[in-house]
């Protein structure tokens, strides 16, 4: 295939994709809201529960996003050394964020900071926001799609804990920031958890943490017995949809960690609400594609 005929290819079908993760949710998603709605015994939590629902079929019905907040575009990608377009895919994202913008129609939600502008168009300085991860010897590229709301976004902290202060210290942070700016996050949330050295890598594993399914484990038994002692002291606290009490706060609790300094604990949260706009889609070298993160989709 032509290089620029590809590129264009590639362009379409990402700005066709980033589009409709704003009006679908994942899977994963649709299936957690409505198992959190049989578990319900709150009369006025099953009610909204409901309308969450219905806000989703709507928005698929009438091909609209599924939330007003559309907001910052972010792309995660996981692309091989051997990927024919490497050199190639930021402009590519961001001609598809461009793209999706008007096939959307998304709201325009990039602002110049210090210039206090809105660009119009979801593109601005390092917006689209893209994190990449080479893979040596591979010619195929994953890219996850997230949308970050400004509610979902606000609960978001990163701090380095003091060395006495250990894995109680985690804990105890992953709870006074849920518990003090979770509800406006519309809840029920996925919360990211990153365990790292310093502020920056635990902040970036933690938004890798919410791009997990949401009934994925962490393979590190420690790690996972944590996720699930979290997500079960969280939704005793009750905070429920949208905030208003219920029998569960979270969808879930995902931890994601490195190897770290012996003497210092970064720690961080990310959260996802409860219309949680992520997509996955593999690339082979060929430009042939499958959508990872929903089922039966024609772009």
């Amino acid at each position: 295939m032509d290089k620029e005929v590809a590129v264009q290819s590639l362009t379409d079908t990402m700005a066709k994709f980033t589009s409709y993760i704003g009006k679908r949710l994942p899977t994963d998603v649709k299936q957690k809201l409505a198992d959190l709605r049989t578990l319900e015994t709150n009369p006025l939590a099953k009610s909204i529960y409901d309308s969450m629902a219905e806000n989703q079929e709507a928005a698929d019905k009438l091909d609209r996003p599924s939330c007003q907040d559309t907001g910052v575009i972010q792309y995660f990608i996981s692309a091989g050394a051997k990927f024919p377009l490497l050199g190639e895919l930021e402009e590519i994202l961001q001609n598809a964020t461009l793209g999706a913008t008007k096939i959307g129609p998304l709201r325009h939600n990039a602002v110049e900071t210090f210039d206090e502008k809105n660009t119009g168009t979801n593109t601005g300085s390092k917006i689209p926001w893209l994190d990449w991860e080479i893979v040596p010897d591979s010619d195929c590229a994953t890219i996850d799609v997230y949308m970050a709301g400004g509610g979902c976004t606000l609960p978001g902290k990163a701090t380095v804990l003091m060395p006495g202060q250990g894995y109680e210290g985690v804990t105890e942070f992953v709870f006074d920031v849920i518990t003090s700016r979770g509800v406006n996050a519309c809840p029920p949330l996925l919360v990211g958890v990153g365990v790292s050295t310093s502020v920056e890598t635990a902040a970036r594993l933690s938004k890798r943490a919410i791009l997990r399914p949401v009934n994925s484990k962490n393979p590190n038994a420690n790690a996972a017995l944590m996720e699930e002692l979290l997500e079960e002291g969280l939704n005793e606290v009750g905070i429920g949809p949208q905030g208003l009490t219920g029998n569960n706060s979270v969808m879930g609790v995902n931890i994601e960690s490195s190897a770290r300094h012996p003497s210092t604990i970064g720690v961080a949260v990310s959260t996802g609400c409860w219309a949680h706009r992520r997509g996955k889609i593999r690339f082979n070298a060929d430009l042939s594609y499958e959508v990872l993160s929903h089922e039966g989709v024609v772009l």
